[in-house]
């Protein structure tokens, strides 16, 4: 079929018409009112060959006026990938050789330079997409525009957007005129602009309908003509949207606050990752007392916190909570929910608490941290050796050989409560790390405490960073085959044996269960998949100055900070003596202690890849029944369909298949809110915008020092290539992230937390770092020269590009 009436297209038939035909096919379908036309079909673009007479036939029974061209790829104004303006569109086309030219220059759109670099910005296939072509005659309009269904801007769904202008809505989508923009959020109003209230009315009133049809927000394009008659011309997705809460039976609105930023994940987690994970996050905030409902929002964890903000105490808990681990973007967005009256304190509300912790749990809690204060040399020991004993513990029994089996082993593995041994010693030195600043006020800086918290020793993830330097360091005759082949080759090789012993082996037999995103239990480990290590041994092996050698540039942080410790000491007991006192004494254990905040994460990595190397062993079973299509499917099933496949022998490949396409979708997106409303808002962009200040960006400082050089942009850390010296500008940065900081000669994170992984590793590696810096990865430009002032908390970026 070469040629076919848009009346006769479906939603089903994307492959033959392309997703603008399919769109407008099933507007006509549902008797909206739509221009007449036909679609001239991908059959006729594989052939290659314009089908002139169907084309023409079509044409004159279309009344062989002046008609609308316009491009229908099959991917496009699909629900990831609307290519708005990428294609090509021809107006007021009339007779039958400028209709034939105007689908030819339609069919070579399709691989203009703009609609293949969009395709290559979402991982689509340039082989795999076909190009149809809607020919409708042409609407003479008096006025026209475009009607989002939520607003695209704040993400709320309770409001509607339009934008219009006088004539031809090419003004308003090529943004060749002025608009009038109407803000639709279901209150009446006295509109001025070309649009009247009573118009407003019916476009609102569209926007529901085609809401409800199609189950996702549309971003609407319509037209007024002379006669005073409404046309709709296209309806897509509204692809730029971050997914929704889910729906509530709970008093509205509600706030979710994003917990995987203080991990550094913004990627999505695997459904497998999400259940795990949901019940790490419960079980890290029992302690505090915080009982928060974990949700799944986009593939990212949100917690409920709205009982806490409408409870008097739960606030001021929440305030405190969120200054110590949340970091200041998440301080700003719930400082302005705070203020927002539908969150006002209410009567009874429970504020989210667990009951707090017991009388027992407290006198624990002191005495194991007076005990690592009073003797942090015996408590790191204590640590260490209860480390081993989880990582002994983490191994599944040898009678657990079959996939019921292992399934129960899994199920078996809930978080448990810390042992004392582990989890004391981190709090009492990340409490000796905190307290200084407060009673330094007035004597030293946050840069200063910043300096002596460098250097820091006992930290396994900087021991992990360094051995991974001392393997690149000892390479020797092998420098030029892990620089020169490609990592995944390399990690090819070591898997099939045939790769120079390096002394990765050992590495691994110590950090292998780690990795990017390691608390993802759908995440590969470095023993499964060393490629991210030969990455970073190329970028270790690319240092060639002496004094940038991680080791060496680690012991100068260290020796600053013992001296900037003793003059800040000796300055603050001279000033105020008691207080002196006391804070240099907190500094110092904050030197012996501080360091094992990695610990904790480190030792429970251990049974993460216990269940995900059993869970694998499962997918093994029943990839080999036909039940998934290869084993790491797995991961894209929870665990009650798991117990489903292995027990019932159900085949959830297609759900597999379809959670794999939303997960590869929202790997590509870049931003991720702070907070969320229950009506879809992003309560970060309705706050007021910080004064521009020309070629600088604020952030917060988190590691003293100020840096210039040329900006490295990378989102994932496995195949980052940075030169010794750049600036890493990241999205967000956690312990996989953190070997790329050994060369590097700043960091600028877009989220974060003073105390969390990315900011705690840059401070003791002594490189500036600046976080929370909004869009910093489309603000900044790989070779832009920048400047962090990690002090100052900016980044200064010039214009030029290193050449």
């Amino acid at each position: 079929m070469r040629v076919i009436a848009l009346s006769e297209t479906t939603a089903d038939m994307v492959d033959l018409v392309g997703g603008k035909a399919a769109g407008l096919g099933e507007l006509i379908r549902r008797g909206e009112r739509v221009p007449a036309g036909f679609c001239v079909t991908t059959e006729a673009y594989r052939l290659g060959v314009l089908p002139r007479e169907e084309i023409l036939d079509a044409y004159r029974r279309l009344g062989a006026g002046p008609v609308a061209v316009r491009s229908s790829a099959t991917a496009e104004d699909l629900p990831d990938a609307s290519f708005a303006g990428q294609q090509e569109t021809v107006l007021d086309v009339t007779g039958a050789a400028d209709l034939l030219a105007a689908i030819t220059k339609c069919w070579d759109s399709l691989h203009n330079t703009r609609a293949t670099a969009y395709r290559d910005a979402r991982g689509v296939d340039h082989t795999a997409v076909r190009m149809a072509v809607v020919v409708q005659r042409m609407i003479a309009p008096d006025v026209a525009g475009v009607l989002f269904t939520a607003n695209p801007v704040t993400g709320c769904r309770t409001e509607m957007l339009v934008d219009a202008a006088p004539g031809p809505g090419t003004t308003v989508v090529d943004g060749a005129a002025t608009v009038d923009h109407y803000l639709l959020d279901g209150s009446a109003r006295d509109e001025a602009g070309c649009v009247p209230p009573a118009r407003l009315a019916e476009l609102r009133a569209v926007g529901e309908r085609l809401q409800r049809h199609f189950g996702r927000p549309q971003d609407v394009e319509w037209a007024i003509d002379r006669q005073g008659l409404l046309w709709l011309l296209q309806s897509r997705p509204i692809t730029t949207l971050f997914p929704a809460p889910p729906a509530t039976d709970k008093p509205l609105p509600r706030v979710y606050l994003e917990f995987g930023h203080v991990q550094g994940m913004l990627q999505p987690v695997t459904p497998m990752g999400m259940s795990s994970l949901k019940s790490l996050v419960s079980a890290m905030l029992a302690p505090l007392g915080i009982r928060a409902e974990i949700v799944d929002i986009g593939g990212r964890l949100y917690g409920d916190l709205t009982d806490m903000a409408r409870s008097r105490s739960g606030r001021r808990q929440l305030v405190r909570l969120l200054a110590v681990d949340f970091g200041p973007r998440a301080q700003a967005v719930m400082r302005h929910v705070l203020a927002d009256p539908r969150f006002a304190p209410t009567r009874g509300a429970g504020g989210g608490r667990a009951g707090g912790p017991s009388a027992r749990t407290a006198g624990r809690a002191v005495a194991g941290i007076v005990r690592a204060l009073a003797r942090p040399d015996l408590a790191r020991s204590r640590m260490f050796a209860a480390i081993e004993r989880l990582r002994l513990d983490a191994a599944a029994p040898e009678q657990v050989r079959t996939a019921a089996d292992r399934l129960r082993f899994v199920r078996a593995q809930e978080p448990d409560e810390s042992p004392d041994d582990l989890i004391w010693p981190i709090v009492a030195g990340m409490l000796a790390a905190a307290l200084p600043a407060q009673l330094l006020k007035g004597i030293a800086g946050p840069d200063e405490i910043h300096t002596v918290l460098g250097g820091m020793p006992h930290n396994v993830t900087i021991e992990m960073n360094l051995a991974l330097w001392r393997l690149a360091r000892d390479a020797g005759e092998h420098r030029r085959l892990l620089l020169d082949t490609p990592p995944r080759e390399l990690a090819a090789r070591y898997r099939h044996g045939t790769l120079p012993d390096i002394g990765l082996a050992a590495f691994l037999a110590a950090y292998g269960h780690r990795g990017a995103a390691e608390v993802d239990l759908g995440v590969p480990r470095w023993d499964e998949d060393p490629a991210p290590v030969f990455a970073v041994l190329a970028n270790y092996l690319r240092v060639t100055d002496p004094r940038q050698a991680p080791d060496r540039r680690f012991a100068q942080a260290a020796a600053t900070a013992e001296a900037t410790l003793r003059e800040l000491v000796a300055r603050a007991r001279r000033r105020r003596p008691v207080r002196g006192r006391i804070a240099g004494f907190l500094l110092r254990r904050a030197r012996s202690l501080a360091g094992l905040r990695e610990a904790g994460k480190f030792a429970g990595l251990y049974q993460l890849r216990e269940m995900r190397r059993q869970l694998l062993l499962i997918g093994v079973d029943l990839a080999g029944a036909g039940l998934l299509d290869q084993p790491d499917d797995i991961m894209f099933l929870t665990l009650d369909e798991v117990h489903t496949a292995v027990h019932e022998g159900a085949d959830h490949r297609d759900t597999v298949a379809e959670r794999r396409a939303v997960h590869r979708r929202e790997l590509r997106r870049r931003a991720v809110p702070v907070a969320l409303l229950s009506d879809g808002t992003d309560v970060e962009a309705v706050l007021p915008a910080p004064p521009a200040t020309d070629g600088t960006l604020t952030g917060v400082g988190a590691a003293a020092g100020r840096v210039t050089g040329p900006a490295r942009v990378v989102h994932d850390p496995g195949t980052a290539h940075i030169e010794p010296g750049e600036i890493l500008v990241a999205p967000t940065t956690d312990p996989g992230w953190t070997p790329l900081f050994l060369t590097a000669g700043a960091l600028v994170s877009e989220t974060g937390a003073i105390m969390a992984h990315g900011p705690t590793v840059a401070r003791e590696y002594g490189i500036p770092a600046v976080i929370c810096v909004p869009d910093a990865t489309r603000r900044i430009s790989t070779g832009q020269i920048v400047t962090v002032d990690g002090a100052a908390g900016t980044v200064t970026v010039t214009d030029a590009i290193a050449l």
